[in-house]
């Protein structure tokens, strides 16, 4: 017969407990958590001796589905994060960047005397500011001039300004014409009013842009 000491045995009996069945028969964290949430909401019973102990988990759920009913009512649905719902392609460019982001490096090229790329990001930022806030939506394939178009709808006391905003980004960036610092004054003048500027009405968000 052996008969280990003490530090023997425990040493033996953590190997044991090691093996796989012991392991997998050890609680899961779902089953600590399920085991927490259960033993909560126990604690929310009333006293043992009391008529309304069992209906005290019934009535808290009843009022948290009434809490959650009135919120939706008052806020309405929860919003995806902007960044989220943001159209990776803009104006045929895989271009995830923000308003803000779109408008820091329009100033930068504007700094560096870059008018034709400080006209062409501000364009950028100006649509995407409108994506943003929901006015319209881009989609992969939407030209400048359909974007203006759209946009025009939104904001029709600024249609002049979007279609010769659209015209003055297609002849920067595809016919090569080099741009100049009214070009770029133009646009930032625009961008800024409709950032200012309450639309008429806005788009279906999932309404399909037309290219």
């Amino acid at each position: 017969m052996i008969d280990p000491d003490a530090p023997e045995a425990r040493q033996w009996l953590r190997e044991e407990l090691a093996k796989g069945a012991y392991q997998a028969a050890r609680p899961t964290w779902f089953d600590r958590l399920s085991k927490a949430v259960l033993d909560w909401f126990g604690s929310l019973t009333a006293p043992s001796d009391s008529l309304l102990a069992p209906w005290v988990p019934l009535v808290l759920t009843v009022l948290l589905g009434a809490a959650l009913v009135a919120a939706y009512l008052i806020f309405g649905p929860p919003r995806r994060a902007r960044r989220s719902t943001t159209a990776a392609e803009l104006f045929g460019a895989d271009d995830r960047r923000s308003s803000e982001d779109l408008r820091r490096a329009a100033a930068a090229a504007a700094a560096g005397g870059d008018w034709t790329l400080a006209a062409q990001e501000t364009f950028r930022a100006l649509a995407r500011g409108l994506i943003e806030r929901s006015v319209l939506l881009v989609t992969p394939g939407t030209t400048a001039h359909a974007f203006a178009d759209r946009a025009a709808g939104a904001f029709p006391e600024h249609a002049a300004g979007l279609a010769e905003a659209a015209r003055r980004f297609d002849r920067l960036r595809y016919l090569g014409d080099q741009g100049t610092e009214p070009d770029y004054l133009q646009v930032r003048a625009l961008e800024l009013a409709l950032r200012a500027a309450r639309p008429r009405r806005l788009d279906v968000l999932f309404e399909s842009a037309a290219p």
